[in-house]
């Protein structure tokens, strides 16, 4: 079983990124042979600084690793060093309906944030953006692919446009599966809504401490006094962050606490704090090992860029020769 999964550097990894994909595709290793890599093609249709484009794929990758993704298990690689990905984006761009694309959330969602301001933002790799992640996952001939539900739909499209592709062309592509792990497939931010980048509404995995301190002080809460009781406890956002990172049996004694009332909000959300930080204290350790050896992460990119190329040389030899080319 081959599993491909990709982060994109377009921001610090926070998380929702740590459940909603890191963490299931970390335990996937012990399950198949794992391709994961840094999308910083994709980072191209929100972020046009190459500087910060550069340092967050940097980042990715250390925050990867720390996290416990073990690079000789896995083949780790930077996109752009493997561009056979891009060529294969532009023949399945020849068989994928317009309408389809029409359909993609995310392309929909930016649309109508911009519909009043500047739709010249919605770019053509916004649009086309679920073809190049079928590139991504076909060029592999993926099996598995771990994604956070909002990935859920690009993914059904992927398996959509290799159909279509197949029966034009025959069975060239594996079609491949999701693998969801609905439990914690939408992380909640420090607002309520799906924890995104592009909210900022974040808890950053390896951030700052006093920032992240005052992040989770922040979260947003009800007027309720400390001594009322809160018979929703289980939705609160802290309680509901805090069952993340802390041992069941606590999180579960700090939701009784506020329902019971006579426990204030503060005290849960420094509760969270503490759990939070704790929780990431060997992820942080290791990272700070990995930064102090650069050219060691570089060579384990480059190792990886050099195998995955291997594996797309075949697949897209024989979607070119299959297509006429």
């Amino acid at each position: 079983m081959r599993i491909l999964t990709g982060i994109q550097p377009s921001g610090a990894l926070h998380l929702g990124n740590y459940f909603g994909a890191m963490k299931p595709a970390i335990e996937l290793l012990q399950q198949g042979e794992a391709f994961y890599f840094i999308a910083d093609y994709h980072s191209m249709t929100s972020l046009t600084d190459a500087a910060l484009r550069r340092q967050y794929t940097l980042d990715v990758a250390l925050d990867f690793m720390a996290c416990g993704l073990d690079p000789k298990r896995c083949i780790f690689w930077r996109q752009s060093d493997v561009p056979r990905v891009t060529e294969l984006a532009w023949l399945l761009s020849t068989v994928t309906p317009m309408g389809l694309l029409e359909r993609a959330h995310s392309y929909k969602d930016k649309k109508e944030k911009l519909a009043s301001g500047d739709l010249d933002k919605v770019n053509h790799g916004l649009f086309a953006y679920p073809v190049l992640m079928a590139a991504d996952i076909l060029l592999f001939d993926s099996n598995i692919v771990p994604v956070g539900r909002d990935q859920k739909q690009h993914l059904e499209m992927t398996r959509d446009i290799a159909a279509k592709f197949n029966q034009l062309y025959g069975e060239v592509f594996v079609i491949p599966e999701p693998r969801i792990r609905d439990e914690v497939a939408v992380v909640p931010g420090v607002d309520g809504q799906k924890m995104s980048k592009s909210y900022g509404n974040t808890l950053e995995l390896f951030g700052e401490e006093k920032a992240l301190r005052k992040k989770v002080m922040g979260i947003k809460t009800d007027s309720r006094l400390p001594a009322e009781p809160k018979p929703d406890a289980d939705h609160n956002i802290a309680i509901q962050l805090l069952k993340l990172v802390a041992p069941p049996d606590v999180a579960l004694d700090w939701e009784n606490r506020l329902k019971a009332g006579g426990l204030g909000y503060g005290d849960v959300k420094k509760a969270l704090f503490e759990h939070y930080w704790d929780f990431l204290a060997p992820a942080r350790a290791r990272r700070a090992e990995l930064a102090s050896n650069l050219d060691h992460v570089e060579s384990i990119l480059r190792d990886g860029a050099q195998r995955a190329q291997a594996v797309a040389d075949g697949v897209l030899s024989r979607a070119r020769k299959a297509c006429g080319l």
